[in-house]
């Protein structure tokens, strides 16, 4: 019997840390004596055969790196049964056991099918929107914040100088946890998040007016971008009130750059769980952040969770932004 062999992939939307948890997985399989393998643009990689065998120095220097150095892509072939039978196939004909599947739900989602086929799989959480419910933390979210909130505290600058109403659109489509912990940070008068449902009235308008009120005259409005609409939002504020309103959407400049110390520690800690489990042939697993603690669960256990906002915070939010 020949060395164990595992491979690597990047899948989905591109995140900050990334590169630390290849990096991790690369240097954990070595070190067990397990050859690892690099596949390139996600599951089309397993299809097309775009694969690479990496060593210690492959991973060199690449720590600090926003983006992925295996690129990433998503892959309708891979979707069909035949395509999940033939990645299978390359794998087996590669003498690959295992993967670690760096990305969100639809990436496990992937993993899962790969491991129903025969290949031991294990998802590793890498996502800016923190938006995998059965991990308290997901590679990638911190940088992203502190990414939206330097570009926020510069539009504040110019709100301040105009007396102006700035509305600015960070990203999450069906979670809002970008959108309330950067609200929290920059201070602002209203958050508005998919996942609570908000009356422009009562949640935009008379908060504004409550801080006019306290001698307030320049306002930050925080939107997720999947309750959208900023632009009509910037209108209706300036035609109500009279106050000059801007709107802003940060976009894709939040999925770059260098990722913070948070975000190289927690993936290479991840990165490092998943090659431990398939060194023990243990497949169909995602790895996740619970109490501060890196644990794994069933894959299937972890598509059926439901995601909790935290109310909480965002009542504290409104209690202390006004």
């Amino acid at each position: 019997m020949g060395k164990k062999k595992i491979a690597v992939l990047t899948s989905g939307g591109d995140a900050p840390g990334m590169n630390a948890a290849i990096r991790a997985v690369v240097r954990s399989a070595i070190a067990k004596g397990i050859d690892v393998y690099g596949v390139y643009r996600g599951y089309n990689g397993l299809l097309n055969g775009d694969v690479e065998q990496l060593n210690l120095r492959s991973v060199s220097d690449i720590i600090g790196n926003g983006g992925t150095m295996l690129y990433t892509a998503r892959s309708e072939e891979f979707k069909t049964l035949a395509g999940q039978k033939k990645a299978a196939k390359h794998c087996q004909e590669l003498g690959i056991s295992g993967v670690v599947v760096i990305g969100g739900d639809g990436s496990f989602a992937g993993a899962r099918a790969l491991t129903n086929a025969g290949v031991n799989c294990i998802g590793v959480p890498g996502t800016i929107d923190n938006d995998i419910a059965c991990s308290e933390y997901t590679i990638g979210f911190d940088t992203a914040m502190n990414t939206a909130i330097q570009m926020i505290d510069k539009i504040r600058d110019t709100a301040q100088s105009h007396d102006r109403c700035s509305i600015v659109e960070v990203m999450g489509r069906r979670c809002g946890d970008i959108a309330l912990q950067v609200g929290i940070a920059c201070g602002a008068t209203s958050i508005l998040v998919p996942e609570v449902a908000y009356d422009i009235e009562k949640d935009v308008i008379a908060r504004i007016v409550d801080t006019q009120k306290t001698g307030k005259k320049h306002f930050i409005i925080i939107v997720a971008e999947g309750v959208g609409g900023v632009v009509d939002l910037s209108k209706y504020i300036e035609r109500r009130l009279g106050i000059e309103t801007r709107a802003t959407i940060l976009g894709h400049v939040q999925r770059g750059g260098s990722p913070t110390v948070r975000d190289r520690v927690v993936a290479s800690l991840m990165g490092h769980k998943a090659v431990d489990l398939l060194a023990e042939n243990i497949g169909n697993r995602v790895v996740a952040v619970k109490q501060g603690k890196i644990v794994d669960y069933d894959i299937s256990e972890a598509l059926d969770m439901p995601r909790v906002f935290n109310k909480h915070l965002y009542e504290i939010a409104k209690t202390i932004s006004i």
